[in-house]
């Protein structure tokens, strides 16, 4: 059966705290006709997701295993706890880990930020999500670190968030498979990237054809020297009917007027 192979379409991964919604309106305002379908997708399972074929490209958070994998980092979040509005940190604008140093601070499973020393005093157990973390804040059971967009995406109105001076900062990357770097996946990283779509990797518009200019009836005069418009002055006018101008306050100095003299 002719015809029947398969129309194509761009698979976008995103892992949790990342809004693609800017970059998805771009893509189906230059790409009408190729679909765009999102994939959610944890940070821990991301880089796999993308080895598998799962996805053509995703935003992944930093570190990961770079191997088979390209990535361009994007932007660094704020690192931000997260605390009961009644804490004594929501008073203050911002805090370091030493002021933590007291506090049970949760651990996730899917914690993402590259600690060397986490702050604060573990709890008995680590939660499973940062999602379940969230929820032993609000209950007092501890406080948590984690890159701002996450606290926004988990907001709670009993909950607030500070930012935390000295802790590690995690880095949101679009990753893709090496060995795949198609004509698609450099159209998104054209769009990621902020590229027109007449720039050297995006798809350029068809050439419009130049507009001729009308033929007029005669060559334009060319403009001769101290007189911008081309136009004759009144004194070629004057010569080129054979009359001389009328002398006055410019003319020859002791030019008389009145009868000539009579000959002797």
């Amino acid at each position: 059966m002719t015809g029947s192979a398969v129309p194509p379409s761009f698979r976008l991964a995103y892992v949790p705290g990342v809004t693609p919604t800017k970059w998805v309106r771009i893509w189906n305002e230059r790409l009408p006709d190729i679909p765009l379908a999102l994939v959610t997708v944890s940070a821990a399972e991301a880089p796999g997701l993308l080895r598998d074929g799962g996805a053509d490209a995703g935003f992944v958070r930093l570190p990961i295993d770079r191997t088979d994998l390209s990535a361009i980092p994007l932007y660094t979040e704020t690192t931000v706890v997260v605390v009961p509005k009644d804490h004594l940190v929501a008073a203050v604008d911002e805090v370091s880990a030493e002021d933590l140093a007291d506090e049970i601070v949760l651990h996730p499973l899917d914690d993402t930020l590259d600690w060397e020393l986490r702050p604060g005093r573990p709890a008995n157990a680590r939660p499973a999500t940062t999602a379940d973390a969230i929820e032993l804040v609000a209950a007092g059971v501890g406080l948590l670190v984690v890159p701002q967009s996450l606290a926004r995406l988990h907001h709670r109105r009993d909950l607030t968030y500070r930012p935390v001076l000295d802790a590690p900062e995690s880095r949101v990357a679009l990753s893709w498979p090496e060995d795949e770097t198609t004509e698609l996946v450099e159209d998104f990283i054209g769009i990621v990237r902020g590229r027109t779509v007449n720039s050297s990797r995006g798809r350029p518009t068809p050439p419009q054809p130049k507009r001729e200019r009308p033929v007029t009836g005669g060559a334009r005069r060319k403009p001769t020297a101290g007189n911008p418009t081309g136009k004759a002055t009144h004194k070629s006018a004057g010569k080129s009917t054979g009359k001389s101008p009328r002398s006055g306050s410019g003319g020859p100095k002791g030019g008389r007027r009145g009868k000539p003299g009579r000959r002797s």
